[in-house]
This record gives structure tokens, C-alpha cells and sequence, in this order.
């Protein structure tokens, strides 16, 4: 339970850092304060020190310019919250795990990877001041390498301690020797998933989401004018990026289908079973939310909903994997 818990505020960061993105907020706070800052500003004379920090930067000054100090406290708390939920993580991390330890309630062979994983959430906090650090000299955003790289180690660390915290939900589990010959297949969906969501990261870096917003053409053609024009343009190019985020959903979708109708013929039972479903379930949920997301030129209520189905997307996967590998093939 306490690793689930874990999980569930991971995937809540991952929805919060987005909605950060989207409300183009991540630079509001300049500085990289692991523990003072905790605190917010708590004078109007701390409130005019932040906007005047901000006031220094190319956001403010080229896209920002004229805000208020109330229009700034809307982006700060936004940034603030983030920073705070993962500080919130870590100690949710650390606390529990030096009790348990303590008493002698961690199995031996999971130490070094609890160990890993903690210092793999100190890392994405320092990925993290990186990707910010990127947006404060020069640009008006951040980098959307950074953002994604950002974005990617959270997943990693997300998947881990959901794999990590599987087995023990029950001391029933059969950890067979063999896994279900479907296993494969399913992990390959869960990297498909995985890569997919990455895509959305540089959809989101360089708000290609806000171009083309038709389906399924772009501007009346499957493959847009403009497509990798130039050899960095999958990262760089909104054509591309949207086009690279469209075309891998087609894949993801067909191999999410695919997988779902061979576990049908095997006839999956038990809870391989409603994990096949509850995967297929979330992928259509997923992407018609895409699709209307699209089409309405991203509104944030929906870009968060869809980032919230791409989470539970790749923790479909993920669940339906492990229930390929303690199954039996009937």
C-alpha cells in the first residue's frame, strides 16, 4: 500500500507538471531552493522579490510584459505546487521506508531497489531545476529535450515502483518460472505506450497541439506539407512532432487491439482477463480524449484529462503485463 501510494502521487505529478506546462508557468519561480524554497512568499515584500527575479527573464520580457502582481501569483502557485508535491514524494518515499527498514519489514533482496529508486526521485528532482535552468537565459520556454527528459525519468521511476509493488498486493501471486507466452507482446505495448508519451512531451514543449487542429487530415492531407524538412525536425518541427504523435498513436492503438484479440482467442481468464479489458477500455478513452482535445485547440481541462489517460494507459499496460506473468496458459 504504501508503495501504491507512492505511485499515485507520481502519476498526480505528472498531471501537475503538465498542467504547469500548460499554463506556461514553470518559470515563475528563478531560483532552485531545496529547502527554504518550501516556503512560500510570505510579505508583499517576498512577492515583489519573486516578480522582480521573473521580471529578469526573456518570458517576461518578451511574451509577459505588463502583468500584474496577481497575474504572477496565478503562474507561481502553479510552479510552487509542483515543486512542493515533489518534495511531498520524497519524504512519502524516505519516512516509510527508514520505518519499515527499522523494523526489519523489507525483504532483503528489495533494499538496493527501493535504494535505486529513491535516488532516482533525487535525480528527477535535479532533472527538473535542469529543464527550468533551460528556459531563463535565452528562451521563453523551456527546452523540450529537457522537458521530456524530465518527463521520461518520472515515468521510469513510476513504472518501477508500480512493478516493484505488484507481487507483494498478494503473498498468492504465482511467480511462475514461465510467463504467459503473451507476456512479450504486452511489454512491448508497455514501451509503445511509454515512447508514445514521449512524443506528447515534445508535443507539448513546442505547443504543436495548437496547429492543425483537424482529424484525421492536417490541412486536408494524411501527410502534411512540411514533414521532416530537416533532420532534427521529429524534435524540433510542430508539423513533424504533431505528425510523429498521430502516427504512433495509429500503431499503439493497433497494437493494443491486436493484443486484446489474441487474449480473447487464448482465452484469457482471471485477472488477465480484466486487465486485457480494462487496457482496451483506457485506450479508447484515451484517444478519443486526444482527438477532442485536438480538435478544440487543446482547452486545459482536456490537455489534463489526456494527460491523466496517458498515465493510466501506461499503468494499463503495465498491470495487464504482470497479470501475463503470473498466468497460466489455459
Amino acid at each position: 500500500m504504501w508503495l501504491f501510494a507512492v505511485a499515485g502521487l507520481i502519476a498526480l505529478m505528472v498531471v501537475v507538471g503538465g498542467l504547469t506546462r500548460l499554463t506556461d508557468s514553470g518559470l515563475s519561480i528563478t531560483s532552485w531552493k531545496p529547502i527554504h524554497g518550501a516556503l512560500p512568499p510570505l510579505s508583499i515584500a517576498e512577492w515583489r522579490q519573486e516578480f522582480d527575479a521573473y521580471k529578469q527573464i526573456p518570458q517576461y520580457q518578451q511574451l509577459n510584459k505588463g502583468m500584474s502582481l496577481d497575474e504572477f501569483k496565478a503562474i507561481f502557485w502553479w510552479e510552487w505546487s509542483h515543486r512542493n508535491l515533489g518534495r511531498l514524494i520524497g519524504f512519502a518515499f524516505l519516512i516509510p521506508f527508514l520505518v519499515f527498514l527499522a523494523r526489519g519489514m523489507v525483504e532483503r533482496a528489495l533494499i538496493p531497489r527501493l535504494v535505486v529508486l529513491f535516488v532516482l526521485g533525487g535525480l528527477q528532482g535535479a532533472m527538473g531545476w535542469y529543464m527550468v535552468a533551460s528556459g531563463l537565459t535565452e528562451r521563453v520556454s523551456v527546452s523540450q529535450y529537457r522537458l521530456v527528459a524530465h518527463l521520461g525519468l518520472a515515468l521510469v521511476i513510476y513504472g518501477a515502483i508500480l512493478w516493484t509493488a505488484l507481487p507483494l498486493w498478494r503473498e498468492t501471486w504465482p511467480m511462475r518460472k514461465a510467463a504467459h507466452p503473451l507476456f512479450a507482446a504486452a511489454v512491448a505495448v508497455v514501451g509503445l505506450t511509454f515512447f508514445q508519451i514521449l512524443l506528447g512531451g515534445f508535443v507539448a514543449g513546442l505547443d504543436a497541439g495548437l496547429t492543425y487542429n483537424t482529424w484525421p487530415l492536417m490541412d486536408g492531407k494524411f501527410v502534411p506539407d512540411g514533414a521532416y524538412a530537416f533532420w532534427l525536425a521529429p524534435f524540433e518541427d510542430v508539423t513533424t512532432v504533431q505528425f510523429n504523435h498521430r502516427m504512433m498513436a495509429y500503431v499503439l492503438s493497433a497494437a493494443v487491439v491486436g493484443l486484446w484479440v489474441v487474449g480473447w482467442r487464448r482465452e484469457l481468464t482471471g485477472f488477465a482477463s480484466t486487465t486485457s479489458n480494462v487496457l482496451l477500455g483506457v485506450l479508447a478513452f484515451q484517444v478519443l480524449i486526444g482527438i477532442w482535445t485536438l480538435i478544440e485547440v487543446v482547452p486545459i481541462p482536456l490537455a489534463a484529462l489526456h494527460q491523466f489517460g496517458a498515465v493510466a494507459l501506461l499503468t494499463a499496460g503495465i498491470v495487464h503485463a504482470f497479470a501475463l506473468r503470473v498466468a497460466a496458459e489455459k
